[in-house]
């Protein structure tokens, strides 16, 4: 399977991305562990999580690191994975941001929750407009040269704002963003096609998009306001039951159908074959889900295929 480098870094991932958001949540510690030793014999190795998850949920902040640390000290796995995780999200009264202060105190808890002694990727979850980019680039290059993180990525960070932070890094000669994690999925393209896209061509910085599945719109699993209710994600589908929505529904059933694959490999292999990506995050709460989403590494969508996926999800012009 190929492997991509993820932006300037040393580091390679398989076209794929697990993310651990469900883990702690829609997924239990077991389930969680059945899921993650599946990933890894599909010849997968990339696992994204946030300290943040699952402070939604009773379970808390801090549950899906604390179940992959788990696992890692469980089975012993921890090199034949690439992990990711996040900072900046609020976990609490006074801790959220990109503040030197707070990433160090943040980085410590993530370490020991995942059980590890070092994080492979760590990532601005989203920017913070009140810390100077100085302090905050500062910061992650002191934790990299201390030897508890081997390379930064940001996230839902806009085209000026990681450009900025770049030319940051570049004047100070401290570390700089390997990686950006943005929205983008067959339906939500106009955030990140055009500037940001440019931006992290241009400079090399690897691209990990979420939602890559639109929240579970673009498995067909939801095709009617009465299908809402199937899942606890189904709230936040309702909003893709539009007549575009459709449109790329019918779309990836018929490229679906003709390459013999499911709608949500389709969707992701879409993802996969944009310029510039590294490869989409796609959760599982199931053995199952895992393996169909595993086949999406090995598709390979022809021109045609894309031609007809890019018709069917073309945004609406933007208004004069």
């Amino acid at each position: 399977m190929e492997m991509r480098r993820l932006g300037r870094s040393e580091l390679r991932i398989a076209p794929l991305v697990l993310g651990g958001n469900v883990f702690g949540w829609t997924a239990d510690e077991k389930t969680s562990f059945a899921i993650l030793d599946a990933f890894v014999d599909a010849g997968l190795n990339a696992v994204d999580t946030a300290d943040v998850y699952s402070r939604w949920a009773p379970a808390g902040g801090g549950a899906s690191e604390t179940v992959i640390g788990n696992w890692l000290k469980a089975t012993g796995k921890r090199d034949r994975i690439v992990l990711m995780t996040k900072v900046g999200s609020e976990m609490g009264e006074g801790m959220k941001g990109l503040s030197a202060k707070y990433i160090g105190e943040a980085v410590e808890a993530s370490l020991k929750r995942l059980q590890t002694d070092v994080i492979d990727l760590y990532q601005s979850h989203r920017d913070d407009p009140d810390t100077p980019q100085e302090e905050t680039l500062e910061a992650y290059d002191r934790l990299i040269k201390a030897g508890k993180v081997r390379a930064i990525g940001s996230s839902n960070f806009t085209s000026d704002r990681l450009k900025s932070a770049l030319e940051t890094s570049e004047r100070l000669g401290v570390a700089r963003y390997n990686s950006e994690q943005p929205l983008y999925n067959l339906y939500d393209r106009a955030g990140f096609e055009g500037g940001l896209q440019q931006v992290c061509i241009e400079n090399e910085v690897g691209v990990i998009p979420y939602y890559g599945l639109a929240s579970g719109f673009l498995t067909g699993k939801y095709r009617s306001e009465a299908d809402l209710t199937k899942s606890p994600r189904g709230r936040g589908v309702k909003r893709y039951l539009d007549d575009r929505g459709l449109r790329i529904l019918k779309a990836l059933d018929q490229v679906s159908s003709a390459r013999g694959a499911t709608p949500a490999q389709v969707a992701l292999a879409w993802v996969m074959a944009q310029p510039g990506l590294t490869g989409p995050i796609a959760s599982a709460t199931s053995v199952a889900q895992l393996q169909e989403l595993a086949g999406a590494a090995r598709l390979v969508l022809s021109g045609d295929d894309l031609k007809t996926l890019d018709e069917a999800s073309a945004p609406a012009p933007a208004a004069a």
